[in-house]
C-alpha cells in the first residue's frame, strides 16, 4: 500500500474541486460478499497480494495456525477463524485505486453488514464452486439489490470437483433474476484446473504453481487455438472449446451499462487458493463497478463529488489498539477532498471536529493518511462525540440521510459478575452501543430489566469476549423471552398491552421497539392496533442514489 505521508501544499478551490473530480473517477470501492467458507478472506488477501499489498497470502500459510489472516484482527476471529469485524484496506493497481471492504462472513448477521454495504458502490459475490448460491449469499444479494449495487460473480474453488459451470450460469439467473455474462471461462472442471480462458480475446490465461498459492506465480497468456495443455489434459481443452461456442451463441458481450443497472452481473471464474483468474478479476473490475456517485441529501438535492469536502460515519471501531483503548470512527468520503488537520461539522450536533489524526485501516494495522478523496474510507481516532450515521461537511447545510437500522431478531439479558466493576460495566455496554456490536434496550416500564439485541447470535459472544478482553468485565448471557421485534409508532404506545410476553422498549437513539415472546402473541397484539402502528421496514431506510 502507499499513502501520502506530507500534508499536501494548499490549493484554490477550483483547483482542489477539479483534483477531486479526477480522483473520484479513478476509485471503486466495493465490498466482498459470500456464505462462509465460499473463501472471501483468502479471495481478499490474494487482491491484495496481486495488487502488491502483500508479499505473502496470510490465510494460506496460516493454515497450520502459524499466524492469522491480515484482513482478520480481533482475537475471536483469530481464534475461530472467521471474519466479525469490517475491515477497510485500500490499495493501487494499475493506476486504479480500490477501497475493498471485507465484510464479516460467520454464520450470523450483525448490523455492521448491513453498514457494510451502505458504505460501497458496488459488491464483489464470491460463489463456491462446489456448493453453488447459498443462503447468506443470498440474503446479502437482497440487501445490495435494495441499495442499487451492482454485482461482479467470482465463481471460486473451480479446482476443486463441484458443480458445471453451465449449471452455476443458470442457477445465477434463476434463484437472484440477473444474467450472467462470462468474462473469464475455466478448462479443467473435474477437480483439476489446468486454466482460464478470456472468453472475448480467446486467449488462455495458466498461472505458475507456487507453495500453497501463497506467493504469485508466473503469468502466461496464448491464443486458444494456438494452446497446448498438460499431457492427458486434452479432453478438458476440447471440452472449453465446446463450451465456449455454446456461450458465444447464447450470451451478449459483458455490458457495463447493463452490470450498472442491475440486470447483468459479470462472471469470473478461477481460484482463489491457486491464483487462477484473479489477475483478470483484478482488471476487470474497474469497468463494471462505478466510480463514487452524487450522495442523496436529506434536503432532497445531491452532493457533487466535485463539491466542497463532506463524509459521512458508518462504523465505529473501540479498541482497534487495546493497548490504547482507542475509538476510531470511519467514515466515507461523499464528495471533495479529505486534507488530514481540517476542521470540520457535525451536523447532527452542530459542533466541530478536527480530523487532524486520520488513517488507513489495514487490518489491526494503521497508517496515518494525509489526504482522501470521493469513495474513499477514512478511519478517525478519537473523534469525541461522533456517532454512526452523522454527517461531517466543510458545509453546515449538509445532511446524508441515516444508516438503516434493522430489527434485532436475538435477545437476552447481560449480568455483571464484578459487582466493584459496576460503572465500568455501564460504559462497556454503552460504547458497544455505539458501535452497533449489540443493541441496549431499556423497557418502558421503571423497573424493567435491561435487554441487550442483536440481528445475530454471535454478536452476543463477541460482546461477552470484549466485555471481558478488553473492559476487564467478565459477563453472564442469558436467553430473554422474546422471540420477535416491531417498531412500536409512539402514538400507539399507550395501546401496547401489558401482559406477559409483551414489552415496550426503547434505544440509545429514542426509538421504541415493542418485543413479543412468540409469533402468535405478536399476531394477537398487532390485529388490536391502528394500521402502520407496528413496523418491520429498517429505520432510516433510504437507498436512493441522487442522479
Amino acid at each position: 500500500m502507499t499513502t501520502p505521508t506530507a500534508t499536501p501544499s494548499p490549493e484554490t478551490a477550483h483547483d482542489a474541486a477539479s483534483r477531486g473530480a479526477a480522483e473520484a473517477a479513478r476509485r471503486r470501492t466495493f465490498a466482498i460478499i459470500s456464505h462462509p467458507d465460499a473463501g472471501k478472506t483468502t479471495l481478499t488477501e490474494k487482491i491484495l497480494l496481486h495488487a502488491g499489498a502483500l508479499r505473502e497470502a496470510g490465510s494460506v500459510t496460516a493454515r497450520r495456525r502459524a499466524r492469522a489472516t491480515v484482513s482478520d484482527w480481533m482475537e475471536i476471529e483469530r481464534r475461530r477463524g472467521i471474519s466479525i469485524s469490517s475491515t477497510v484496506l485500500r490499495l493501487e493497481s494499475d493506476g486504479w485505486l480500490f477501497n475493498l471492504v471485507d465484510a464479516p462472513g460467520h454464520a450470523d448477521f450483525s448490523e455492521d453488514t448491513y453498514r457494510t454495504l451502505w458504505a460501497v458502490d458496488a459488491a464483489l459475490m464470491v460463489v463456491d464452486g462446489t456448493r453453488g448460491l447459498e443462503r447468506q449469499t443470498l440474503k446479502l444479494f437482497e440487501v445490495c439489490r435494495r441499495r442499487g449495487l451492482p454485482i461482479v460473480t467470482f465463481i471460486n474453488k473451480c479446482d476443486r470437483p463441484g458443480i458445471e459451470p453451465l449449471a452455476l450460469l443458470d442457477e445465477i439467473e434463476e434463484r437472484i433474476g440477473l444474467r450472467p455474462i462470462t468474462v473469464t471461462w475455466p478448462v479443467g472442471t473435474d477437480g483439476q484446473l489446468d486454466a482460464v480462458v478470456d472468453r472475448l480475446k480467446r486467449e488462455v490465461l495458466e498461472v505458475g504453481a507456487t507453495a500453497h498459492g501463497a506467493t504469485i506465480g508466473a503469468e502466461t497468456v496464448t491464443p486458444l487455438d494456438a494452446w497446448q495443455p498438460p499431457p492427458g489434459r486434452e479432453h478438458a481443452r476440447d471440452a472449453a472449446v465446446e463450451e465456449l461456442e455454446l456461450l458465444d451463441a447464447s450470451l451478449s458481450a459483458p455490458d457495463a451499462t447493463a452490470t450498472l443497472d442491475g440486470t447483468q452481473t459479470p462472471v469470473f471464474f478461477g481460484s482463489a487458493l491457486t491464483n487462477h483468474g484473479l489477475r483478470s478479476l483484478l482488471r476487470g473490475l474497474p469497468d463494471f463497478m462505478p466510480s463514487p456517485r452524487p450522495a442523496a441529501r436529506t434536503d432532497g438535492h445531491s452532493q457533487p463529488v466535485a463539491g466542497p469536502f463532506s463524509a459521512q460515519v458508518f462504523k465505529i471501531q473501540a479498541n482497534l489498539d487495546p493497548r490504547h483503548r482507542d475509538r476510531i470512527a470511519f467514515m466515507r468520503v461523499q464528495s471533495g477532498l479529505f486534507v488530514r488537520g481540517m476542521s470540520v461539522i457535525d451536523t447532527r450536533s452542530g459542533r466541530r471536529v478536527s480530523l487532524k489524526h486520520a488513517h488507513e485501516i489495514f487490518g489491526q494495522e494503521r497508517e496515518t493518511i494525509a489526504e482522501a478523496g470521493p469513495g474513499d474510507i477514512v478511519g478517525i481516532v478519537n473523534a469525541s462525540g461522533v456517532l454512526i450515521g452523522d454527517t461531517l461537511a466543510e458545509e453546515p447545510d449538509v445532511r446524508f440521510p441515516p444508516i438503516p437500522a434493522f430489527l434485532p431478531e436475538q435477545f437476552a439479558y447481560v449480568h455483571n459478575r464484578d459487582a466493584q466493576r459496576y460503572k465500568r460495566f455501564g460504559v462497556a455496554l454503552r460504547q458497544l452501543d455505539e458501535e452497533g456490536v449489540i443493541r441496549v434496550l431499556d423497557p418502558v416500564i421503571e423497573g424493567g430489566q435491561r435487554i441487550i439485541a442483536a440481528v445475530g447470535s454471535l454478536q452476543f459472544e463477541v460482546m461477552s469476549d470484549r466485555m471481558a478482553s478488553e473492559f476487564g468485565c467478565p459477563v453472564t448471557v442469558t436467553a430473554a423471552p422474546y422471540d420477535v421485534a416491531r417498531w412500536l409508532d409512539p402514538a400507539a404506545l399507550a395501546l401496547l398491552p401489558e401482559r406477559r410476553g409483551v414489552l415496550a422498549t426503547r434505544d440509545a437513539s429514542g426509538e421504541l421497539l415493542a418485543l413479543f415472546g412468540s409469533r402468535y402473541a405478536l399476531e394477537t397484539v398487532e390485529k388490536d392496533l391502528p394500521a402502520g402502528a407496528l413496523a418491520t421496514e429498517p429505520r432510516g431506510m433510504d437507498f436512493s442514489i441522487a442522479e
